[in-house]
């Protein structure tokens, strides 16, 4: 039996590295054994250095192979056995599906104590999932809003495009015209679409944007598209 789990630990602000690193110290058996602060550092180590469990940032913006869930789907289809801890600030039921379905086993939220990333390696060591208590508590609110309807958290091709535009720097009302769509409209559409996120703020919107690839993606509305209200 492996006396030590390796762990690389992958972040952009240098006092979570610190403190994600201290924290995991502090559980006997489990070992840093790599450090990175953007996708092109984490690859190079991941490459070079022999680990046992990932944890790393969501929101790590710099890199070759780009962060958020583009990042994520990198990983997995390249170190596809290695157990990955996301930590990420995001709460939104959407981004924790889309997580589950790349695979991966444990999310971390930032604002839970740094302890349960020595927690959350320990189980996706023994290939068990590990929720820190507020992504549990979201996860768990889902369930029971799924019991009660059929929640649909898959957004519309129009939603999206509002939601791209926004996140592009555009105003509801420069995004009204442009698709040739009511004010008011854009307004629903974009209210629909935060709440089947489970988004309340627009900083959380564009934080969920950043995270699923789709700022700087925002493009010319296709024919089809525009002129709808």
């Amino acid at each position: 039996m492996q006396s030590s789990v390796r762990v690389v630990v992958a972040d952009d602000h240098p006092v979570i590295l610190f403190g994600a690193e201290h924290a995991l110290l502090k559980f006997p058996g489990l070992q840093v054994v790599g450090r990175a602060r953007q996708s092109t550092e984490l690859v190079d180590v991941l490459q070079t250095t022999a680990c046992d469990v990932l944890v790393t940032d969501l929101a790590m913006p710099g890199g070759r192979y780009g962060d958020g869930l583009q990042l994520i789907d990198y990983l997995r289809r390249n170190f596809p056995t290695l157990p990955i801890v996301v930590l990420t600030m995001l709460e939104n039921p959407a981004l924790l599906k889309r997580l589950r379905e790349l695979g991966v086993t444990a999310v971390v939220n930032k604002s839970d104590d740094m302890s349960h990333i020595g927690v959350a390696v320990q189980r996706v060591s023994r290939n068990l999932e590990y929720m820190s208590p507020s992504v549990k508590a979201v996860l768990d609110t889902l369930r029971i809003n799924s019991r009660g309807k059929n929640t649909e958290t898959m957004l519309s091709r129009r939603e999206l495009e509002v939601v791209r535009l926004f996140v592009s720097g555009l105003t509801i009302k420069e995004i009204s015209t442009l698709l040739n769509r009511s004010i008011k409209t854009i307004s629903t559409q974009k209210n629909a679409a935060m709440r089947k996120l489970g988004i309340d703020r627009d900083s959380e919107l564009f934080q969920y944007a950043q995270s699923n690839g789709l700022m700087n993606q925002a493009s010319h509305p296709t024919d089809d598209v525009a002129g709808e209200s």
